[in-house]
C-alpha cells in the first residue's frame, strides 16, 4: 500500500506563487507515474500535470508556462511549483500516483487565490 499526504497549500493573492508537495510513504517500490489534480467547488476532478520516473511531464493547456512539476525519487515525492496564480486555479489539489496496477490519492491541500 502506498500512502500520499500533500503539503504546501493555502491562501495567496493573483499573481503570487505556491510550492505544493506530497511524499509518499509505505510500500513505495516501484513508484510509476505521478500526478496532480485539482476539484473547484461544483466541478470535475481535472489533472493539472503528470510525470514519469525519468521526468517525462505533460500539462494542462491552463498550467503551461505557469506550472512546473518536478520529482525526487529518492525521496519519493512530487512537487507542483505554482507561479501567476489566479482566482480560477482556485481548487482542492490533489496527489497522485501509479503503483504495481493501483491508483492512490491523496487528501487533498486547499489551494485559495483571492485578493
Amino acid at each position: 500500500q502506498v500512502q500520499l499526504v500533500e503539503s504546501g497549500g493555502g491562501l495567496v493573492q493573483p499573481g503570487g506563487s505556491l510550492s505544493l508537495s506530497c511524499a509518499a510513504s509505505g510500500t513505495i517500490f516501484g513508484i510509476g507515474v505521478m500526478g496532480w489534480y485539482r476539484q473547484a467547488p461544483g466541478k470535475q476532478r481535472d489533472v493539472v500535470a503528470i510525470i514519469s520516473r525519468s521526468g517525462a511531464s505533460s500539462y494542462a493547456d491552463s498550467a503551461k508556462g505557469r506550472f512546473t512539476i518536478s520529482r525526487d525519487n529518492a525521496k519519493n515525492t512530487v512537487y507542483l511549483q505554482m507561479n501567476s496564480l489566479q482566482p480560477e486555479d482556485t481548487a482542492v489539489y490533489y496527489c497522485n500516483c501509479q503503483h504495481w496496477g493501483n491508483e492512490y490519492w491523496g487528501q487533498g491541500t486547499q489551494v485559495t487565490v483571492s485578493s
